[in-house]
Parts: C-alpha cells; sequence; structure tokens
C-alpha cells in the first residue's frame, strides 16, 4: 500500500491531534488532590484521585488544590501592647481545604485572605494585654487567632486546624531593661536565701547551746543529789555505828566488873585531856579539888545508866 506525503502529513496531524486531546482531557488525578470542572466556563464538577476523562473543547480544569494540610507561613509584624510597647510577632498557621468548590469561588486566593485575618486579630488580641502577659498567653493568643480565622475562612470551605505563635520580639531597650530586672530578681532571691541561711544557722547555733546549758545543769543537779545522798547515807552510817556502839558499851556494863571498867575508862579520858592541855601550854590547870575525878566518873556513870535504860 502505497502513502504519498500529502496522506503522511494528514496521518500525522491527527495522531498529534490524538495526542493533544489525550494530554488536555484526559485527567488522572493524584491522591490528596481534588481538580475542579467547568464546562462552558460554569462550575461542573469535582475530580477527586483517579481516572478522568473530560468532553474536548467544552471542560476544562480551572482550579487545582490539594487536600492535605497546608502550613502556611504568617510574616512577622508590629503590634502595639496595651501598655503602648512595640513587639514583633511572627506564627505559623495551620488549615486543611475541606471544600474545593467553596475555595475556588468563595474567595481569590484563600492563602493570603487568610494571613490577613490571623495578622488583624493577632494585633487586635495583643493590643489587649500588656507585655508581660503577651508571653504568658500565648495559648490565649494562638485561640483567639484560630477563632477567628476558622469563623471567617467557614463560607471559603477551609477549616483552621491550629495557629502557633513563633516569636514575640520586643525592642532592644526593653530587652535590656527586662534582662536587668532578671539579674536583679535573681540577686534578690540569692540574698534572701544567703540571709535565710544564715538565720537558720544562728536558729541552730542558739538551740545547741540552750540545750548545752540544760545539759550542764542537769549534771550539776544530779551531782548536788548524789552529793546530798551520799552525805545523807554517810551520816545515817555513823549514826547507826554510834547507836550499836552505845548498845554494845551498855550490854558490856551490865555484865560482872563493867562498872570498873567503865569508871577506869572514864577517869583515863579526864587525865588525857589533863594531858593535851599540858602539851598545848607551859601553865597547867590543876582542879582544886583531885576528888572532882570521883565526881566526873559518877557523872559518866549515870549518863551510861540512863542510855542503858533508853
Amino acid at each position: 500500500m502505497n502513502f504519498n506525503s500529502s496522506t503522511l502529513t494528514g496521518l500525522m496531524v491527527a495522531a498529534a491531534f490524538l495526542i493533544f486531546i489525550f494530554v488536555k482531557y484526559v485527567r488522572i488525578v493524584p491522591q490528596n488532590e481534588a481538580f475542579v470542572v467547568e464546562r462552558l466556563g460554569k462550575f461542573h464538577a469535582t475530580l477527586i484521585s483517579g481516572f478522568h476523562l473530560l468532553i474536548p473543547f467544552l471542560d476544562r480544569v480551572a482550579y487545582k488544590h490539594t487536600l492535605k494540610e497546608q502550613v502556611i507561613d504568617v510574616a512577622s509584624q508590629i503590634c502595639i501592647t496595651r501598655d503602648n510597647i512595640s513587639v514583633e510577632v511572627d506564627g505559623v498557621l495551620y488549615m486543611t481545604v475541606m471544600d474545593p468548590k467553596k475555595a475556588s469561588y468563595g474567595v481569590d486566593h484563600y492563602h493570603f485572605a487568610a494571613i490577613q485575618i490571623a495578622q488583624t486579630t493577632m494585633r487586635s488580641v495583643i493590643g489587649k494585654l500588656e507585655l508581660d502577659r503577651t508571653f504568658e498567653e500565648r495559648e490565649t493568643i494562638n485561640a483567639a487567632i484560630i477563632e477567628a480565622v476558622d469563623k471567617a475562612s467557614e463560607p471559603w470551605g477551609i477549616k483552621v486546624n491550629r495557629y502557633e505563635v513563633r516569636n514575640i520580639t520586643p525592642p532592644q531597650s526593653i530587652k535590656d531593661a527586662m534582662e536587668q530586672y532578671m539579674k536583679a530578681e535573681r540577686e534578690k532571691r540569692a540574698e534572701i536565701a544567703r540571709s535565710e541561711g544564715e538565720r537558720q544557722a544562728e536558729v541552730n547555733r542558739a538551740e545547741g547551746e540552750k540545750q548545752a546549758k540544760i545539759n550542764i545543769s542537769e549534771g550539776e543537779k544530779q551531782r548536788l543529789i548524789n552529793e546530798a545522798e551520799g552525805h545523807a547515807s554517810q551520816i545515817r552510817l555513823v549514826a547507826e555505828a554510834t547507836a550499836l556502839g552505845l548498845k554494845m558499851v551498855a550490854e558490856v556494863i551490865g555484865q560482872p566488873g563493867g562498872d570498873e571498867a567503865v569508871s577506869l575508862r572514864i577517869a583515863e579520858s579526864y587525865l588525857g585531856e589533863f594531858g593535851k592541855l599540858a602539851k598545848a601550854s607551859n601553865t597547867m590547870i590543876i582542879p582544886n579539888n583531885v576528888v572532882d575525878i570521883a565526881s566526873v566518873v559518877a557523872v559518866g556513870k549515870q549518863v551510861l545508866a540512863a542510855n542503858k535504860k533508853a
């Protein structure tokens, strides 16, 4: 079969046209993506993942959307706090396309729109807080921005999952003042801790001295009690020994020859006392009547007899 040049040209044009039609109007939608198709300039359908065939010259893919969660960087901006301090704040917005049709026709560039709402809401929320609280109320700021953006983006078919404040940067002068304040606070806490330690040490020393004095006084008290008990025991023993001696003497007196022995003992004691006087002085006093020795002996015997009866 012979083909002339015009026939070959026609076949090539037809093949090129078929390839164009295939590429242009056969669509394979990837996973987690959606294509919005217009027919004659009007919304026709939303194509989800899989193979799809469009009508040539009537249908066209107008918009393509990813259904995965999107991370949008919210650029830093200057916000004024309630106490008139300028801070630079930026963040990250997490959102998902829930309705591709609304995302296509509900707003032009939903990324840009969501960022603008997040920034204006951030300025509004931070304007109600003082500088110190902006660092503490990150969760409050995040929740307020999520609520505002999610409410505004509902007609756009967008779901805001979360928002995170990334940085809150005050001016350098405020940073220096905050650093000085924190340094003063640390020095204050250190001084308080040091003074508390010294106070506790003084209390411990005072308690130790008090306990030592108590122990000393208790020891002295016990010593005096022991000495008193020793003296009392000594006196009791001496008294008992004296009584026993007197009893034995009285018993001896009652025996034969006892009176003569007692008289002899009393006389010896009497004379012994005169002997001591002679040793202590060159002068010796002698009684006028030597018979007084007999009277002394008689008195001594009377005392012994009285003790014996007792």
